[in-house]
């Protein structure tokens, strides 16, 4: 038997719906929801060298690859890829511990255009927000083109006017999601142009760092290799990395990155021959809502350890109580099935995560003792990395 709501409760709930609808997980997802691009995990002793050698990444599958066939000229210059005027090919990786994306971008076109010291230049335009928290992440002044109530939503078309327009600028453009503007390639000029205030420190090393391969001449046809890192931010002050948040990188966490190939045919015109764009969504450069969703993956088989290797990891959850939390890390072929943790004040656990209080102050000669179902062992300790008071 079917109850009826009154029509007072069904009005009420109806109203609550109507006001969550902006907030539904459709509304705040990213461009192209059918298809989630993978990050390769590199191992910690096998971390890409920026130098333009790409044999660091003969280890990354063909299935990482993500090319020409993924864009679309949001001009409608070109109905499809052309490989035979631009051709490209990207990879994307990271190292568990890093705060850094790590990038393979090689191209071959008809007619490669740097030769104007300005923006005037092919562009392998990169956009990334590490925490997927979507917006606009450029100002007015700067974008007006894609600063519409159908890019960015009615109520953040201008910024509030008791606010300076420099002040607004400074504060929110590139602040919580990254553009960056990389010259392919960069002919007596800075590599890459970044938007918005962060950009004096950003793109410089350890923060960033990047590498060509090419012998390329303006005008002419060629293959680039560009070989580089960026470190993404939650928010990248313009004071500097002292007042700014690293994206924490983990496994299988997703953050919105989407790129543009600004494709040049001809120094003496100002239009662009091609805006080839990852996520669809020329608004994009400007909005971080119009990126494409990445996975931070797990290590490859090939990648993983030949054997059984014990590792964890701890932190301090309570210091004046002394409680520690301990993670197993433990990697190989098959995994444990078994722990023995020693807690090094005659303590122990088989718990595979466990915690632990320490009744008095010291530092401690942690073990873990992992095993397979197979009976595969292997053992870690940490000696003296626990120290309490």
């Amino acid at each position: 038997m079917r109850t009826r709501l009154p029509l007072f409760a069904t009005l009420i709930i109806t109203l609550i719906l109507s006001a969550l609808q902006p907030f539904s997980p459709s509304a705040l997802s990213l461009e192209r929801p059918e298809v989630t691009f993978p990050i390769f995990q590199f191992p910690q002793d096998k971390i890409p060298r920026i130098d333009g050698d790409t044999s660091d990444w003969d280890i990354v599958p063909e299935s990482y690859v993500i090319g020409t066939d993924q864009l679309v000229d949001t001009t409608r210059k070109n109905p499809a890829p052309d490989p035979g005027t631009l051709d490209v090919r990207v990879r994307v990786g990271w190292v568990k511990g890093l705060n850094r994306l790590y990038f393979l971008y090689e191209a071959s076109d008809n007619y490669w255009d740097f030769a104007s010291p300005g923006l005037h230049n092919d562009t392998f335009e990169l956009v990334v927000d590490g925490d997927a928290s979507g917006g606009p992440l450029t100002v007015p002044a700067q974008s007006a083109s894609i600063w519409t109530p159908d890019a960015v939503g009615e109520r953040r078309v201008k910024p509030d006017p008791r606010i300076a327009a420099e002040d607004f600028y400074w504060n929110t453009a590139g602040a919580h999601a990254q553009n960056y503007h990389i010259f392919t390639p960069a002919a007596g000029k800075d590599w890459a142009m970044v938007m918005g205030p962060a950009a004096s420190w950003i793109k410089r090393f350890p923060r960033a760092n990047a590498a060509y391969r090419h012998d390329l001449k303006p005008g002419q046809p060629g293959k680039l290799t560009l070989e580089f890192y960026i470190t993404p931010y939650d928010y990248a002050a313009p004071e500097g990395p002292a007042r700014s948040a690293e994206t924490v990188l983990r496994e299988n966490k997703i953050i919105g990155l989407g790129w543009i190939i600004i494709d040049y045919d001809d120094v003496a015109k100002t239009s662009n021959a091609g805006f080839w764009v990852l996520s669809h969504r020329r608004t994009m450069f400007g909005n971080a809502s119009d990126l494409c969703a990445f996975r931070l993956m797990p290590p490859e088989p090939a990648q993983r350890p030949a054997a059984l290797t014990a590792r964890w990891s701890f932190s301090v959850v309570d210091m004046d109580r002394r409680l520690v939390a301990f993670k197993d890390e433990t990697a190989g072929p098959a995994p444990p099935v078994k722990w023995h943790w020693d807690f090094g004040d005659g303590a122990t656990s088989a718990e595979q995560h466990p915690q632990h209080a320490y009744e008095k102050p010291g530092n401690y000669t942690v073990l873990l003792e992992a095993e397979t179902a197979a009976g595969e062992k292997s053992r870690f300790s940490r000696v003296w990395d626990v120290q309490l008071r």
